[in-house]
């Protein structure tokens, strides 16, 4: 049995910040991944993509993020376990939990912390015939390794904020980027939008909008897309890879039947504190929903913050905080 203060549940970015503040008020930070790795989603779907929005860096590469947290927790000596799903929780008489792995790994906690994104995830994909006989041979759905696009034809589909950044940086990468989207504008950055458009107009990419993917085709590796847009008219591109980036298909697998409040595959929340409605059970990230919500890291990270003050009276029932600043291993701490 393992036992420590706080578990989380995920070990992606927000996961990660978690131990960070838990561990400026001396909390124990144990965490559980279904995932052999740290990083959650940044390591496993898009290591190398550029995030804009984290304060103090213009830009940072998803990989570089998860290293960079890594390196800030390492005062704090979490424990973790991975490559393991959570798949049962049981409450205990005095109020704390035991979580069971779905490698019956046994984790006693006084708190659960629920960072798992966006849960159990899969990419949204295509409806498109002989789909799977094409994927890994021109057809994938995350960028791990830009290089292995270098000086080929690329056509992204998507108007999230993936398919634009990955437009962006594969620009300077490939030799041609073509970006599909079926609408004629996009829900991503605006300031992203905006840097797309430019391109296109400047002709560093091809942007087909209001049009839909209608049909792949090759001969034992993908060679070309046709798509159709809204006047019914189609064309074909030549291509080395087609990237579909419309999203991942959240499933929050066994955490559904934990008796937490749930809309739409999210985790309802109080926002003064990140608990759910079950009482020393907290959700941060992009797992949780409330009013407002905004799906970005940073938010994530403000959440982790104030969950963690709200955690500390579980873990120390007769203590109160207190706001004096001290240095340990040279991080402050309260």
């Amino acid at each position: 049995m393992i036992t420590t203060d706080i578990c989380i549940v995920g070990a992606g970015p927000v996961g990660l910040f978690t131990v960070f503040e838990a561990g400026l008020l001396k909390m124990r930070c144990h965490l559980i991944d279904a995932l052999p790795q740290v990083g959650g989603q940044l390591s496993e779907i898009y290591p190398q993509k550029p995030i804009y929005d984290i304060p103090g860096y213009p830009e940072v590469k998803a990989q570089e993020l998860v290293d960079n947290l890594m390196k800030q927790i390492e005062p704090f000596d979490p424990s973790f376990t991975l490559g393991e799903r959570v798949d049962y929780l049981a409450k205990q008489d005095d109020g704390s939990f035991v979580i069971t792995t779905s490698d019956k790994t046994k984790v006693h906690a006084q708190v659960i912390v629920i960072a798992g994104g966006l849960g159990c995830f899969e990419p949204r994909k295509p409806v498109l015939e002989n789909l799977e006989s094409f994927e890994g041979k021109g057809i994938t759905y995350m960028v791990k390794d830009p290089e292995q696009f270098r000086d080929k034809k690329v056509i992204l589909a998507g108007g999230g904020d993936s398919a634009l950044d990955w437009t962006i940086f594969l620009s300077d990468v490939a030799e041609k980027v073509t970006l599909v989207h079926r609408n004629e504008t996009f829900r991503g950055a605006p300031d992203s939008a905006a840097k797309v458009f430019d391109m296109a107009n400047n002709g560093k990419i091809d942007l087909i909008l209001s049009s839909n993917l209608t049909k792949i085709s090759g001969n034992g590796h993908l060679q070309s897309v046709s798509m159709k847009n809204k006047a019914k008219e189609e064309i074909t591109v030549d291509t080395d890879y087609l990237i579909p980036l419309f999203g991942l298909s959240p499933k929050l697998g066994p955490i559904a039947e934990w008796g937490l409040n749930i809309d739409k595959n999210a985790i309802e929340v109080d926002t003064t504190d990140y608990s759910t409605n079950v009482e020393r059970i907290y959700a941060v990230g992009d797992i949780n929903t409330y009013e407002n919500k905004l799906k970005l890291i940073l938010c994530g990270f403000h959440e982790a913050a104030l969950m963690c003050h709200s955690a500390f009276k579980y873990v120390y029932p007769d203590q109160k905080l207190s706001f004096k600043y001290t240095t340990v291993n040279g991080v402050n701490a309260f």
